[in-house]
């Protein structure tokens, strides 16, 4: 079986730090035949890098799209342009994983599952948290019942001060918004998919730049420029679903705090709960008392994958997705989940504009 032609768009630090190591690990089945960046000489480095020996690099992705013989392309460029390329590889005929969040606004992300229904084309978003062994065995628990109904739900994305002060992070007009759209996105799909509730109702929400002007300020990533900080530098947001289950979403690059985590959920049902503040912890009453149970994540178990290779999260989220073009079978992540994370975060970027909730 001739091996799957994947070009890379965008060869930045999301790309050279997940996408293009995790995809060199299915070299079996999988050949890099073209990168592109508007920056060529990036694209250039990466072909030799990570391509095969005739690779091409390219300054243009619409004349990387012209290249029928590409079946798969990695979109990892600025949110910004996330919808324009996107909807542009699936007319080409191609499959596309692109990097979260799916897009800037929850248009441009309608835009882009319209795209890949009238194509037929997979697309997937780049959540490799759900990827995580953690994540993985706390959805087999929830599947199996061990949590029951679950109406409450905590998204965690906290950080101190580890506001990234390279590329566009930024930069609202490039990027739609700071540490929410950034890393609150991947700890609301986390609670979404847990939940497995996708119909918002209504959202409230408040965004906060108190810290973005400072100076001094004990980054993990060196000072940040306050005239480049042009994001919030926290956001929290409350949704109500349709079925009346709730969710709390905390998130922040800068903020005066020691409650720390991201990429995180903390979860409430009727039979138990869940939360990864220290590891993963499932908590229920059995035989009348309070019960913590504390999986050994380092000990082995249940195999979620079945490969020759022990692979991190993001080696797992590539493997799945070439799985998933190979059989023909749904990926992890569909574009109707990712659009309604997208949809709840734009609702709590308004509902701060605003002052008012939002109702859907």
């Amino acid at each position: 079986m001739s091996k799957l032609k994947i070009a890379i768009i965008g060869c930045g630090g999301i790309a050279n730090g997940k996408h293009m190591p995790a995809l060199q690990n299915q070299s079996d089945r999988i050949e890099m035949v073209a990168f592109c960046d508007i920056v060529i000489e990036r694209a250039q480095e990466a072909a030799k890098k990570f391509g095969t020996f005739d690779a091409k690099a390219y300054a243009d992705y619409h004349e990387l799209l012209e290249d029928k013989s590409i079946d798969v392309v990695h979109v990892c460029t600025p949110n910004r342009s996330h919808c324009e390329i996107t909807v542009a590889a699936l007319d080409a005929g191609k499959h596309v994983m692109c990097e979260k969040p799916m897009a800037k606004t929850a248009a441009d992300a309608k835009l882009m599952l319209d795209a890949a229904k009238r194509t037929g084309k997979k697309l997937s978003i780049g959540y490799q948290n759900r990827y995580r062994t953690d994540s993985l065995l706390l959805k087999k628990y929830i599947e199996r019942g061990d949590l029951g109904e679950i109406y409450f739900g905590k998204a965690h994305a906290i950080r101190r001060r580890a506001v990234p002060t390279w590329g566009v992070f930024l930069n609202e007009y490039e990027q739609g918004g700071g540490p929410l759209i950034d890393i609150g996105t991947h700890a609301l799909d986390l609670t979404l998919w847990m939940m497995d509730n996708y119909k918002p109702k209504a959202v409230l929400g408040q965004t906060f730049k108190k810290l973005g002007n400072q100076t001094q300020t004990a980054n993990a990533w060196g000072d940040w420029d306050p005239a480049q900080f042009t994001v919030e530098d926290s956001a929290f947001g409350f949704v109500v679903m349709e079925n009346g289950a709730t969710i709390s979403l905390e998130s922040s690059w800068a903020l005066n705090t020691l409650d720390v985590g991201e990429a995180q959920t903390s979860l409430c049902g009727t039979k138990g709960g869940a939360d990864m503040k220290d590891g993963l912890r499932i908590n229920k009453v059995d035989m009348n008392t309070q019960t913590t149970i504390l999986p050994d994540l380092k000990s082995g178990g249940v195999a979620f994958y079945e490969g020759s290779k022990k692979l991190d999260a993001a080696g797992l989220e590539a493997a799945m997705w070439i799985d998933s073009i190979l059989n023909d079978t749904q990926p992890l992540v569909l574009p109707e989940q990712a659009l309604a994370v997208t949809q709840i975060l734009e609702a709590i970027y308004t509902s701060s504009t605003t002052g008012e909730a939002f109702y859907f």
